[in-house]
């Protein structure tokens, strides 16, 4: 009788799981339009301060984009810097007849896409697409990401940063949207973030 609650139970927390990060279904169009806004910092690069992260921003940034794909991450050496990463589309990367031809997933901080036949040409999706490893500058911003579905049209602001740990691990981010591949995600100190 004990396995069979232990299997209810585990089945129950399954069904739950998979109930709470199920995507959100959009109608056909372009969510998102804009690309990332990406400004140069007009004073003195800020700084920020994370448990044992020293964090310097390299440039203001802001994105509204449709969510692609969301991991966690809590083992890996940047998780408990940035514990979710998410994988976001704008242009024609925000629209539901294209993404229904392309398969995502994410794995490793990596975001990879595969699709047999293009619905738009590959450095479209290369260039209205990315991977973005998320800090979160606060404790509500930090819950606020917990609630975040793949379909969501998220809206960030923040600092892309680049950050150093006293025992010399670094990360940091790009600072393009056009390069792909290692490297090539932003790594984005996130001050707000709202979810529609």
């Amino acid at each position: 009788m004990r396995r069979l609650w232990l299997l209810l139970l585990i089945c129950a927390l399954g069904a739950w799981f998979a109930w709470r990060d199920r995507s959100i279904e959009r109608s056909p169009g372009i969510l998102a339009p804009d690309a990332p806004r990406q400004q140069p910092l007009d004073a003195a690069a800020p700084t920020f301060h994370k448990d044992h992260y020293q964090i310097k921003a390299l440039a203001e940034f802001a994105v509204e984009a449709r969510v692609l794909g969301r991991e966690n991450y809590r083992f890996d050496a940047g998780a408990e810097l940035a514990p979710v990463d998410l994988a976001l589309g704008w242009g024609p990367m925000s629209d539901s007849v294209v993404l229904a031809q392309i398969a995502i997933h994410q794995r490793n901080r990596f975001y990879y896409w595969l699709t047999a036949t293009f619905p738009i040409p590959r450095r479209d999706i290369e260039t209205h697409s990315a991977n973005m490893h998320l800090i979160p500058a606060s404790r509500a911003v930090a819950d606020r990401l917990k609630s975040v579905r793949p379909g969501h049209i998220v809206n960030l602001s923040g600092y892309l940063v680049d950050v150093r740990r006293n025992d010399g691990w670094h990360w940091r981010s790009s600072l393009t949207r056009e390069d792909t591949g290692a490297g090539a995600c932003e790594l984005i100190w996130v001050e707000t973030v709202a979810l529609r």
